[in-house]
């Protein structure tokens, strides 16, 4: 591992875009900065779609989630903002009217609510916002709040929904649309929240081991997997249907990347990080788009980047 920068030098790159996405497997919200906590960026994941059982749906299994936006309020992503009764997460998809949630009541207790390999209680938000997804899912679904007062979320390396942000950089989404009919949005590879960057080399990310933004130190853990769910979802609500997987495995597949290790058939793009300051309380924690990134140390080449 190289020793590759210091805060005192030029930055590497700055931040473009962040992205929060409030309920699982649904869609997500472009926003200008975001407030890390404990468990993550503030409302990142903190709403699932579970079915009778309190298995969380994904689009894997319910590709219409992938139509349902959400709306919170603007002020929602300053930093020590707190709800009140008259707060909503609004909810929105085709056919629908609107599902305004409380953000400022009180919750019944769900037991037995369970997301990959996590499972506990969370927070029900009532008969309403169960009719509304029943309705559109068309079987018994229910919408639960995780409970941030009394659950944790470990950050497992095994799984990539344990990881708490997935960082890339614009132009290695630039290469790829260059091999594209139609450009794809970073949204479409489904990340649980999202930092893009610019102002440096296509893929440069693979690379970045340790650094910072603002003033708050990341550590890259491996390259981001990417599963079919960002295009079998869209084909099958009979939407654009892009072949990403193609273009990918002709220069970023594990047989390209890394051609003297076991061969797995996986494509990568993105690379997981886990921010060190979420682990700890404190104030002052936000990101915003705009903010330097500044690498402390990195993988000497791609083949020795962890995937």
């Amino acid at each position: 591992m190289d020793r590759v920068s210091s805060s005192e030098e030029p930055p590497t790159a700055k931040t473009s875009s962040i992205f929060i996405y409030p309920i699982k497997s649904c869609r997500g919200i472009s926003v200008s900065q975001a407030s890390i906590s404990l468990t993550g960026f503030r409302w990142d994941r903190q709403w699932l779609v579970v079915n009778s059982k309190g298995r969380a749906y994904t689009q894997r299994v319910e590709p219409k989630l992938a139509l349902v936006e959400v709306e919170l309020p603007k002020d929602a992503f300053t930093e020590g903002w707190e709800p009140t009764k008259s707060s909503y997460l609004v909810v929105r998809a085709p056919g629908m009217d609107d599902l305004n949630v409380c953000l400022g009541k009180q919750c019944a207790k769900a037991d037995g609510v369970s997301v990959w390999e996590w499972s506990s209680s969370a927070l029900d938000e009532g008969d309403e916002a169960s009719k509304w997804f029943s309705t559109y899912l068309g079987k018994p679904s229910r919408l639960v709040r995780f409970n941030a007062v009394s659950e944790t979320r470990a950050v497992d390396p095994k799984f990539a929904p344990g990881f708490k942000v997935m960082f890339s950089d614009r132009g290695s989404l630039d290469a790829l649309n260059e091999l594209l009919k139609e450009p794809v949005p970073i949204n479409r590879f489904r990340p649980n929240c999202s930092i893009l960057v610019k102002g440096c080399e296509p893929f440069s990310e693979d690379l970045w081991k340790e650094l910072k933004i603002n003033m708050f130190k990341f550590q890259g853990v491996k390259l981001c997997f990417r599963c079919k769910m960002h295009q079998q979802s869209i084909r099958r609500m009979g939407l654009l249907a892009l072949n990403l997987m193609k273009p990918l495995k002709e220069f970023r597949s594990d047989k390209v990347l890394h051609p003297n290790k076991k061969q797995q058939g996986k494509v990568y793009f993105g690379q997981n990080l886990v921010c060190q300051e979420s682990l700890t309380e404190g104030k002052g924690k936000t990101i915003s788009v705009g903010d330097c990134v500044y690498v402390f140390s990195k993988a000497s080449s791609a083949a020795e980047a962890v995937a």
